[in-house]
């Protein structure tokens, strides 16, 4: 994965994993970092996110801004932009650039907010009181304060379809998140009685949205057509579903010696098992679930249904031309398709 990252940033120009570091490093930020070293010592959620940042390797290389860099890069210049080619840099216009990075923006700033712990269910060992307050506080201003970042560089771009494109994805976010929220996702506690349709719909609210609105305004920019705009729209969103479910798929596919990896029951798998299973007997199955779910149909389902949102991710490609930008775009769906 890392190596595909690294391959796929060098097409485009520069590491995206200093994307955002104006913003990171400016002075507002930098005092607010200060600040959250107060939670060392405590179990609020916002001292992992800030670890994420630094030292995931994985799910946080900036991948939602890599993506808009080399679907940019893989469109290329439009007929309608030709006399603006001189703004390119690898490929890439400068405001097609500036979206990756509100992108990324606007994605870190809800990995900050999520970082808020209900008062109420905290235990002794979590921390003390008034830091674990004091971290609410500061997951709520830190994620403003990037919230803030990203419109204002929004505004800058002077193009009114790709303010409206991604505003939307910031309520599409809003309302998946709540969506999430509303509904228990604890290991011990029995999901809501949805199918694989409902969960899709808040799962594009609150994964996909954004990078497919994105990868449409990255086509805006550069004024390409609707066909275009729209097989970008199609790229985002069922690659980001494809990566969800690859996602969801890992503590039942993973082989591994150690103790089971922890899962949800809103997971695809467990969605999936569901239907197939029925609910009453989904409810006498409930405690030992991660058996009943791998030896059922739900795993073998969501492994399909990854592919086949793999697949029409990599047909939406197939309206761009042939590059290597092209190409990266097709690795990370190889990747986030592939089980062992």
């Amino acid at each position: 994965w890392s190596q595909l990252v690294s391959e796929a940033e060098k097409i485009v120009g520069y590491p995206t994993s200093f994307m955002s570091l104006r913003c990171l490093l400016s002075d507002e930020l930098s005092n607010i970092a200060m600040q959250v070293r107060k939670l060392v010592g405590t179990k609020h959620p916002l001292l992992d996110t800030a670890r994420g940042f630094v030292y995931d390797s994985r799910n946080n290389l900036q991948m939602r801004g890599l993506v808009v860099l080399l679907i940019s890069k893989a469109a290329g210049p439009s007929t309608a932009e030709l006399s603006f080619q001189h703004n390119m840099v690898s490929g890439i216009y400068s405001s097609q650039r500036s979206l990756a990075e509100i992108t990324e923006l606007i994605h870190t700033a809800f990995l900050v907010h999520r970082g808020i712990v209900n008062i109420g269910e905290l235990k002794s060992c979590d921390g003390p009181l008034k830091d674990m307050q004091f971290g609410n506080k500061m997951a709520v201003l830190s994620g403003d304060f990037l919230l803030a970042n990203a419109c204002t560089s929004l505004a800058q771009l002077q193009n009114t379809k790709v303010v409206e494109l991604i505003s939307s994805a910031i309520g599409d976010l809003v309302q998946g998140i709540y969506y999430e929220n509303s509904k228990s996702s604890e290991e011990n506690c029995l999901t809501d009685d949805i199918g694989i349709s409902r969960w899709k719909d808040q799962v594009f609210l609150s994964h996909s949205a954004l990078l497919a609105k994105s990868c449409q305004a990255a086509m805006e920019l550069a004024k390409h057509s609707t066909e275009i705009q729209d097989m970008a729209f199609q790229y985002g969103k069922h690659m980001s579903l494809s990566h969800k479910l690859h996602s969801d798929l890992q503590p039942f596919v993973k082989e591994s010696s150690s103790d089971t990896m922890a899962f949800s029951l809103n997971s695809a798998p467990a969605i999936l098992h569901q239907e197939f299973l029925g609910r009453e007997a989904w409810i006498k199955q409930i405690r030992e679930l991660q058996e009943a779910i791998k030896a059922g149909k739900g795993v073998t389902s969501a492994i399909d249904l990854c592919r086949c949102h793999g697949k029409r991710a990599l047909a939406a490609l197939e309206h761009f031309p042939p590059s290597e930008a092209r190409d990266a775009l097709a690795n990370i769906v190889c990747a986030v398709t592939k089980f062992p």
